[in-house]
């Protein structure tokens, strides 16, 4: 049987934290696919205009740290979405004995319990073919200094996820977990030390180059069409974890 020219044609793809980076991407891939979008970010001029670009017909600007607004998006959706994508949240380190405790709740309200939240929220707006996709990464799994937060929320979303793909089924629940990707964010974690990351990576990975946001909105849209995938973890890090740091 041929394959169908565009595989998301009809379904509606919710991408919380779509204005930029891998969220952006991954709503450009959507929209290549046939999506109709619905595009979250906290910045509302940016978001109208990627909204614009992409012709998305529906965006909500809110921090999706703030439960009321995200409560308050969910029960607003007009209609049962087929997908749901959280790129929200960025990395935490610090050493375990001198991070403050405010910092230690923050990191698992951003990584943890935001998943808890948003699959709540979402059970009762998606399709029973529909899927809710997670972000974690592949750096941190293993101890060292400043990497404690880090390694324990990567340690425990596999399993959470595993959980709410039981437990939510027949909607679908998956994790992708990245490593180093090349986005705004990450220029804004390494300012100056950007570019040797970069020579760094395209030397030592097996893949001898870096990966970008497209790559991993590739394994998104994949996942969200193959009804076969569920509970499972995608590492895509270009073997960034078999080399030497």
């Amino acid at each position: 049987m041929e394959k169908s020219m565009q595989e998301l044609l009809g379904q509606t793809v919710v991408v919380i934290g779509g204005s930029g980076g891998i969220g952006l991407a991954t709503a450009q891939r959507a929209a290549a696919e046939g999506a109709k979008l619905v595009l979250t970010g906290r910045n509302p001029e940016r978001l109208r205009e990627v909204a614009k670009q992409l012709g998305a017909p529906s965006t909500a600007a809110f921090d999706v740290m703030d439960s009321p607004a995200l409560e308050r998006f969910f029960g607003e959706l007009p209609t049962p979405v087929d997908h749901v994508m959280v790129t929200a949240g960025r990395p935490n380190y610090g050493r375990l004995l001198e991070m403050d405790l405010a910092g230690v709740r923050q990191a698992f309200e951003e990584h943890i319990l935001l998943v808890l939240r948003v699959a709540r929220l979402a059970a009762t707006r998606m399709k029973p073919s529909g899927t809710l996709l997670f972000m974690g990464s592949t750096g941190g799994r293993g101890p060292g200094v400043g990497l404690g937060i880090s390694s324990t929320i990567n340690a425990a979303l596999p399993t959470l996820v595993a959980g709410l793909a039981v437990e939510l089924a027949p909607v679908r629940v998956n994790l992708i977990a990245p490593g180093f990707v090349d986005t705004g964010l990450s220029a804004s974690l390494l300012g100056d030390a950007l570019e040797e990351r970069r020579k760094h990576l395209r030397t030592t990975l097996p893949i001898r180059r870096v990966v970008g946001p497209g790559d991993v909105a590739s394994l998104a849209v994949h996942i969200m069409t193959n009804t076969a995938l569920t509970g499972a973890t995608y590492d895509i890090d270009g073997g960034e974890q078999f080399v030497a740091a």
